[in-house]
């Protein structure tokens, strides 16, 4: 096992994300209680109060976790504010991250 010198944030989208995309995806009926999985997003290894963090990155996570859904931007809510984020999405931070597999971490650029 590898130590990886990443911490993360894991999001979860709230009942309001859901009503928003089974709003725009006609025939979906999704709850907090049908996501399978959260998102994990990799970020600096030591920090000390994960605000800053999600000032920093909320943006390009909404969008990320938006486009997850739908592509067609104007589909997105317009004004992506933070207090927004935190209505759509609950998060948790950790600072360990320990690669368990063999083969080397690649990356999409």
């Amino acid at each position: 096992m590898k130590l990886v010198n990443r911490g993360f944030l894991i999001i979860r989208p709230t009942n309001v994300f859901w009503n928003w995309v089974n709003a725009t995806e006609k025939g979906i009926a999704f709850t907090v209680d049908d996501q399978p999985e959260p998102s994990v997003y990799l970020i600096e290894e030591d920090f000390f109060d994960v605000e800053p963090l999600i000032e920093q990155h909320f943006k390009a996570i909404f969008e990320e976790e938006l486009a997850m859904i739908t592509e067609n931007e104007s589909l997105w809510p317009m004004n992506r504010t933070i207090d927004l984020f935190l209505e759509w999405f609950q998060y948790e931070a950790g600072t360990t991250v320990v690669d368990c597999e063999k083969s080397n971490l690649k990356a999409d650029i």
